[in-house]
């Protein structure tokens, strides 16, 4: 079994944001950088897929020299290869990555190498548009299933579950196909020593991507406005106990 697992570079979620002087880019001078937790999880269980059923794991993403970092992470976990297609650390619109994307992965197929998963994050910490994912498939004419929590691979089908408001969701679906993995499916492992040491030793395939323009033109970034509120809570014995448990329901947080 081949998997390709396609993750992204974003800004670690403890960093404090800030905007280049022209409102264009994010500042990424002072910011440290990761994947999403669903990516994590995705390269998570196409490790476990391969110690499992055997073949080989892949791992991709499109961004600037700087994500070898998070490819050399993922190899650190167990990905045997890394393809990195490099851009000038400018973000790209959907459109545009999920073309990229699909050019690499017919520059494998032409080069004799075939995947029988491709598998994403469900969205991107960043920008979470839900959307390149389904572009692939679509452009790859694959089958796709979103926001898979199960995952279990028998006679080269694939049988997920997916969580909705109603209840579970349960597909069957023939291989080759692409699935998009929400966290929750698995629990990451930390990387070993050897791992990292490993990892840091492999080659990184690098790749000038061929891309098709969205039609997407940026304006500019704009931070959110950031809004407090003050709640006072009044009462006497237990009603304020009772205010506090209401808020918090309200709140969603019990």
């Amino acid at each position: 079994m081949n998997i390709l697992v396609c993750i992204k570079r974003v800004p670690a979620t403890a960093g404090q944001i800030t905007l280049t002087p022209d409102g264009q880019e994010i500042d990424t001078r002072y910011l440290g950088f990761t994947v999403s937790p669903h990516e994590e999880c995705a390269v998570e269980e196409a490790v476990r897929l391969t110690e499992k059923h055997g073949g080989s794991s892949t791992v991709l993403t499109l961004g600037p020299e700087a994500a070898v970092d998070q490819l050399r992470d993922a190899m650190a976990l167990g990905i045997e290869r890394a393809m990195l297609l490099e851009t000038d650390g400018r973000e790209w619109d959907p459109v545009a990555t999920a073309s990229a994307i699909v050019a690499a992965i017919e520059q494998e197929r032409d080069a004799g190498r075939t995947y029988d998963l491709v598998m994403f994050g469900n969205e991107s910490a960043d920008s979470a548009g839900y959307q390149v994912g389904v572009r692939v498939a679509d452009a790859l004419d694959l089958p796709c299933v979103t926001g898979i929590k199960a995952l279990e691979i028998t006679d080269g089908r694939a049988m997920v579950r997916r969580q909705t408001e109603s209840g579970w969701e349960i597909a069957d679906v023939q291989l080759p196909a692409v699935l998009t993995v929400k966290e929750g499916i698995n629990l990451p492992r930390y990387p070993s020593l050897p791992g990292r040491l490993k990892a840091k030793k492999k080659e990184i395939q690098r790749l000038k991507p061929e891309w098709q323009d969205g039609g997407l033109e940026k304006i500019r970034l704009k931070l959110p406005v950031q809004v407090g509120h003050t709640v006072e809570i009044l009462g006497k014995e237990g009603d304020a106990g009772v205010q506090v448990v209401e808020l918090l329901r309200r709140l969603r947080l019990l």
